[in-house]
This record gives C-alpha cells, structure tokens and sequence, in this order.
C-alpha cells in the first residue's frame, strides 16, 4: 500500500518554508531535518454519519498543518509553535500526560506521538519541532486533527518507521481518543444514534445488544437506505421518546439503560429525538451516494445537482439533527443570496463554519458580497474576516519534505 510522499522541496524559492527554517533555526540553533504537511478537511456532504457507519465525501484543503522537525536522542520532545499564542512546550517521552480537562496545542501533537509510540512499542527518539498552521482554529475545518496526523507522520519519518496512509490514518483517528474525540467528537450525539438503531433493531426482530450502528441495523435487514428511511417512518413516532418509553420498547430497566445505553454525560438525558435522528443519519447517507453519483456521471446539470444536494443536507441538520445554530443559518442564507448553488454547515455544527459551491466566474462577486453583509456588518465578526473567508480547492494530503 502507497505510504506518503516524501518529496524534495526548494526552501529558498516558498516564503513560508523559509519563514519556517528561520523560526527553528532561531529556536534550536540549526537548520531542520525535515518539513512535514498534513491538510486541513472540510466535509463536502455527509455530516454525522461516518460513525454510524456511512461514508461521507471529505476534500482536503489548501489550509495546512506545516512542521519542521529534527529528531534527537535527547528523549524530549521540544515543540514551539510561529504563532505566539501557542507557548512552547517540552515533555520527557515517558513523562506524556495528556490533558483531556482543558486540551492546549501541544496535547493534540502528543496524542499522533503516542499513537506511533504504542503502535510500534517503540523506544522513541526525542525531537525539535516548530509548527505553523494556516488552518483557522474552531472552526469545524479539522485543525486539531490536521496536528495529530501531522504529528503522527513526524513520528513515523523521525524513528525510521515505515506505515501506509491508510495505516497512518487508522492510527491517528483511534489515538484522538487520547484527548477525548471519539466518533467525531459527538459523544451525546453516538449516544442518541445508538438509542435510534436499538429501538428499530427491537422492533424488527433483531438482537438490538449486538447493534452498534445505524449502518449496522441496514446491514442485517439487507435492505436499501431507501426502505430504512421508510421503515423509520413506519416504527418511530415524530415525538420525542421518553426515557420509560425507550425501556418499554426494550424490555429492559432504566438501570439498564444507564448502564448499557447511555455514555456518561448523557445519563441525566430524559427525551430522545429518535425519529429525526434516524430520518437524518438514512437521508444523509443517500445524499452522499447520490452526490458521489453525480460526480462520476457528471451531468450537464451536475451543478445544480450538487447544490441542490448540499442544500438539502443543511436543511437536514438543521432540522432534523438540529445541529445547527442562528448564525450558521443566517451564513448560509447569504452564501446562496450571494451566488453559491449550494450552503452547509460543515464540520459538525454547533458553531464551526459553512462550505459552499460556487462557480467559478462568480466566486469573486461572490467573496466581497459575504465579506460585505456578514462580516464588515460587525465589529467582532469583521476582526476574523482575513482567516475565515476564503477559497479553496481540493488539496494534496500528507507529504514529507526534504530540502534540496
């Protein structure tokens, strides 16, 4: 299987690169070993179903995690950061304490370091590393994850490890969950979706205990997303359950319940959305294959397709998954009155950012249009405006470099 490139790379002729050379330069008193880049993602369409077994249809970005590292037999690890905000920070390879409490910077590195260390049960080198992020923070565009796998793929290259990006990838999402992000983070949301597949599997006859996964419930039916989305409408009522209404179609106790459903921060829950859950997770997943459709047939109307379906998808998680909020709402509404064919939320909701489709003879009327109605509209909103609008393009993935 491919590993990640490892490509030359003319310092001198990228001002970044050489920005960055001279930062660890200043840092460590000598040049770096090696450059490594892990992108940033924003999610096309498919937001809350890769965890209950759906797939979803990422891009990377231009926006990236960039690091320069020089590995040492120093057994201590030595981060700073080109952005000051970041402090620096220095930890003893056996001494890693992972901050789940209040996660800074540097925990989101320790969690791709550890995750290459337990893999192999290595006896790792130390190493200097000065990162620089392009990527805007919280903002739904995977920065924390860009750092993890960024840091992962250091780790790799400074032990002389060799693993392939599949590999890598399997490693670097198992080992977030050092920091608490499990499933995308949505630990109430896996809850809820878990409850969902339990009650269908219940009243389909299925042994619900062995049902993890929406995606799993379709499996053993052996029917289409087409007849789950009917079936949900069949079996769960548009109310909210209650939390004796979930025991009864169960058979078991609010004990049980406690103990076998519920993770911990949703033990005080006491009504569960099972129906709108449900609808979103089985119409989501269809969205994504359809859009996947339009992609590899490209009709002579593939944009308005497309449009139509990222849309309908916000619409979805709005409503229905009720993950959205005012301002994402409002972002989107000016997205399309400003010329996308297509709005989202993307990267979970709550907060974060939206991604949207627009043709490219429109884009730049289209950039000042938002810049001018969303953000020079208010003060605090006009301050992030140079990191939190932008166009982007699908991006390279992780790459290895060395200066030639």
């Amino acid at each position: 299987m491919a590993t990640p490139p490892q490509e030359p790379v003319q310092v001198a002729e990228s001002e970044r690169f050489m920005k960055l050379k001279e930062a660890f330069i200043s840092k460590y008193g000598a040049p770096p070993a090696f450059y490594a880049r892990a992108p940033g993602r924003v999610n096309l369409i498919g937001e809350h179903i890769d965890y209950c077994g759906y797939s979803v249809l990422p891009m990377a970005l231009d926006q990236d995690i960039l690091a320069a590292v020089t590995p040492t037999k120093t057994k201590l690890i030595q981060l700073a950061n080109t952005n000051p905000v970041y402090l620096d920070y220095n930890v003893h390879i056996n001494k890693i304490h992972i901050d789940t409490a209040k996660p800074q910077w540097h925990n989101y590195f320790l969690c791709g370091f550890k995750g290459i260390q337990e893999h192999f049960n290595l006896i790792a080198n130390g190493m200097n590393c000065v990162v620089d992020g392009t990527i805007p923070a919280s903002s739904g565009l995977s920065s924390s994850s860009a750092l993890v796998c960024c840091a992962g793929l250091i780790t790799m290259v400074a032990n002389q490890k060799v693993l392939s990006k599949v590999e890598l990838a399997e490693i670097c999402a198992k080992c977030e969950r050092y920091i608490g992000t499990e499933g995308g983070g949505m630990d109430q949301s896996i809850s809820f979706l878990a409850e969902k597949g339990t009650v269908l599997a219940k009243a389909k006859g299925l042994e619900w205990q062995k049902l993890l996964k929406l995606g799993d419930l379709q499996t053993d039916l052996g029917v289409s997303l087409e007849t789950m989305i009917s079936t949900v409408e069949q079996v769960l009522h548009p109310e909210p359950y209650s939390r004796e209404e979930v025991c009864q179609h169960l058979g078991i106790s609010q004990e049980e319940l406690c103990s076998s459903i519920l993770s911990q921060n949703t033990q005080d829950v006491t009504s569960f959305k099972l129906y709108q859950r449900a609808i979103h997770v089985y119409s989501e997943a269809r969205r994504v294959l359809q859009f996947k459709t339009v992609c590899d047939e490209t009709p002579a109307n593939a944009l308005q397709l497309l449009g139509e379906l990222m849309n309908q998808s916000h619409v979805s998680c709005r409503d229905m998954y009720e993950c959205s909020c005012p301002e994402l709402d409002q972002l989107v509404d000016i997205c399309m009155q400003s010329g996308a064919v297509g709005s989202r939320l993307t990267g979970a909701g709550w907060g974060g950012c939206t991604v949207s489709m627009v043709p490219t003879k429109k884009l730049d009327s289209f950039l000042t249009k938002v810049q001018d109605v969303y953000y020079k509209a208010d003060i605090q909103k006009a301050a992030l405006l140079t990191q939190s609008l932008f166009a982007t393009q699908p991006g390279g993935g992780a790459t290895v470099y060395h200066e030639a």
